[in-house]
């Protein structure tokens, strides 16, 4: 197997993972979750992390490596880089539930903490945001750009 297609396979593995991670965590936020269930979500929320660096770490090899299209393919697109940004934005948005998990996640399990309103809307435009990168990499895979 070449590298390319392994890159591309960790990349598109990546992709799934973080999906799926982020559409978990969707749907296990609930108004108030104990402590144990804040766990389960810091531990999802983890694997979504790691998946994360895993696909920025394919993605820059694919980009900047030499493997697949040139550099230059992606570097002069401007969709690639409103994509980048896009993926930039899903991470620092994914900051604050990532650190209110962390923080509340350790005490009695049984207890139950409130969750703000914000960490839900974060979580839906990570995901609104997540939607839009595919479109743009079709167009960008095609060669299209603004």
């Amino acid at each position: 197997m070449s590298t390319e297609i392994l890159l591309r396979y960790i990349h598109f593995i990546s992709i799934f993972t973080i999906v799926g991670t982020l559409v978990s965590e969707h749907l296990l936020l609930k108004k108030s979750l104990t402590r144990s269930e804040i766990d389960r979500l810091s531990k999802i929320d983890g694997i979504y992390g790691l998946a994360v660096l895993v696909l920025l770490a394919a993605g820059m090899m694919l980009w900047l490596g030499g493997y697949g299209k040139p550099t230059e393919f992606y570097s002069n697109n401007p969709i690639f880089h409103t994509k980048l940004g896009f993926f930039v934005l899903i991470g620092l948005l994914s900051a604050y539930p990532t650190i209110f998990f962390i923080k509340n996640r350790k005490g009695d399990p049984e207890e139950l903490i409130h969750i703000p309103k914000s960490i839900f809307w974060m979580v839906r435009f990570e995901l609104l945001l997540l939607f839009i990168i595919p479109i743009l990499a079709g167009l960008m895979a095609k060669g299209i750009s603004l």
